[in-house]
């Protein structure tokens, strides 16, 4: 009987239906995995609304000084993924406290730039440059869930 509640209450825990305000969506397409996995941790749409999603997949040619350029089909993918679970569309949990800030019509394009992040981020300017964190877009380095989506 006790493993059984223990069990309960892990996946209790673990479901996104009872997940806390810090839980956001995981990334589950194999596409967006993959290519933007490639270079960085594929961040969760929730984090932008779609309109920002559309813009940036039509820059990739200057993504943060860095082309990452793909061919127009995974563009397309890509873009169909991001733009349907952006933070507009989602509006719950941590995306929902991320739109708060997101001015009417915005596309803003860092993740790190939205007052939210930047309330629960104020650290000293050396953790950022410690070399396990490099960059404040390094969500992994503090929250080993990060990429299933959570954020405590």
């Amino acid at each position: 009987m006790r493993l059984l509640v223990t069990l309960a209450g892990v996946l209790l825990a673990a479901s996104p239906a009872f997940a806390g305000d810090d839980w956001m969506p995981p990334v589950r397409d194999a596409t967006v995995l993959k290519e933007c996995g490639a270079c960085h941790m594929a961040f969760q749409p929730g984090f932008l609304p779609a309109r920002s999603w559309t813009r940036m997949m039509g820059s990739l040619a200057d993504h943060f000084g860095e082309d990452a350029s793909l061919p127009d089909d995974k563009i397309e993918i890509i873009r169909a993924y991001l733009t349907a679970n952006g933070g507009d569309v989602v509006n719950r949990g941590r995306a929902a406290k991320y739109m708060q800030w997101v001015a009417p019509g915005g596309t803003p394009q860092r993740i790190t730039e939205n007052p939210d992040f930047l309330r629960k981020h104020r650290f000293p300017e050396s953790v950022w440059t410690d070399p396990k964190v490099v960059t404040r877009s390094n969500c992994a380095a503090c929250h080993s869930g990060a990429e299933r989506g959570y954020y405590e």
